[in-house]
């Protein structure tokens, strides 16, 4: 059953005297549900997010929380919004959400810790009439597809995997000679994975190479390893590989770009010749070394259209509207976000205003 976001004590005004209806109604909603301290026309986002000094999350909430300002102003209504940080904790995030669930939260937005626990939160919500939209990090599609009021924004993790093969295609195929460094007509890469088992991380460590293999080109792999999306932990995987392969890497593929950026700190700092080093997400400190020469490329993941989305869907929600009319809706419960490429070719289109 589909339930409203707000209830406003039907039930009970249905079992009163037409007067006291007349009355009830006078008064308004006010008169109806101020046992949580709520003002009737606030609306209250509850956001949870797996890790807040993730790069890419921050730029998602700033972005989303900077829209809601700009909500407030056109609409004339008052919308609170609350971060929380799960500190890469299922239990910490899942304390977090019962606390917005207590606290009479209008709708979640949650960046989830653990995908496989997305069905224990939902139910939670579910019991309480509270909508959620999952962002970023997909939860298993059983969990989405058969409930009511459950959405999730993000884009296809195997989209970003493709576009980054295709950055070091791209270079093959132009400059194959620079990239080929000892010339044996194969490339030799290493591999910055995500998190272990995470969908996001295992998709775009298959496409990124199947991209290449689709071509005909024939690669090598020298190592793996995960580095959990993390800048320090990914300097210190390449680090180690440096000293055990040297020059023998020509491709770094790192699965986003807070490890991307790791990588080329542990580059700088052995101060040998420079792989080509590609990430994903296509955040600011990025594109600043994008222009700068230092990294070759990154897949934007459109975290302002992600925090647009995600605002839309709930403003739709809060007002009762069918949020198909508002966002592109798919299968009733996806809104997906199409990656985009960026090298030096297009770097600017991509930049703040202002430019380099």
């Amino acid at each position: 059953m589909k339930r409203n976001i707000r209830s406003y004590c039907s039930r009970w005004a249905e079992r009163i005297p037409a007067l006291l209806l007349g009355l009830a109604l006078f008064v308004g909603p006010a008169g109806c549900a101020p046992a949580r301290g709520k003002e009737p026309d606030t609306l209250r986002l509850g956001v949870a997010v797996y890790r807040q000094d993730d790069t890419f999350i921050a730029s998602v909430t700033q972005e989303l929380e900077r829209l809601v300002r700009d909500a407030e102003a056109a609409q004339g209504r008052k919308i609170n919004i609350s971060v929380v940080d799960g500190a890469n904790n299922q239990t910490t995030q899942m304390e977090q959400v019962d606390r917005f669930l207590s606290r009479g939260y209008d709708i979640l937005l949650v960046n989830i810790v653990d995908r496989t626990a997305a069905a224990v939160l939902i139910d939670k919500a579910e019991a309480a009439g509270v909508p959620v939209i999952f962002f970023n990090r997909q939860p298993v599609a059983e969990d989405i597809d058969y409930r009511d009021q459950v959405y999730y924004v993000g884009a296809r993790a195997e989209e970003s995997g493709a576009l980054q093969g295709q950055l070091v295609l791209d270079v093959w195929l132009d400059e194959r000679l620079a990239l080929d460094q000892n010339g044996d007509g194969v490339l030799q890469y290493v591999m910055l994975e995500g998190e272990p088992g995470h969908q996001d991380s295992l998709l775009r460590t298959e496409w990124s190479v199947k991209t290449l293999t689709d071509a005909g080109v024939e690669v090598e792999k020298l190592a793996s390893d995960a580095a959990n999306w993390n800048r320090g932990q990914a300097a210190a995987k390449m680090s180690q590989w440096l000293r055990e392969f040297g020059d023998s890497i020509e491709v770094v593929f790192s699965n986003n770009d807070d490890m991307a950026l790791g990588a080329i700190d542990a580059i700088q700092a052995a101060g040998g010749p420079s792989p080509l080093v590609v990430g994903v997400d296509g955040t600011a400190p990025a594109l600043e070394a994008v222009a700068s020469g230092e990294l070759y490329g990154t897949v934007l993941n459109n975290g302002k259209g992600m925090a647009q989305a995600m605002l839309d869907l709930a403003l739709a929600l809060a007002a009762g509207e069918d949020p198909g009319r508002t966002v592109d809706l798919q299968d009733g419960h996806y809104v997906w976000l199409p990656y985009q490429k960026i090298d030096y070719t297009n770097l600017e289109q991509f930049l703040p205003q202002g430019g380099r």
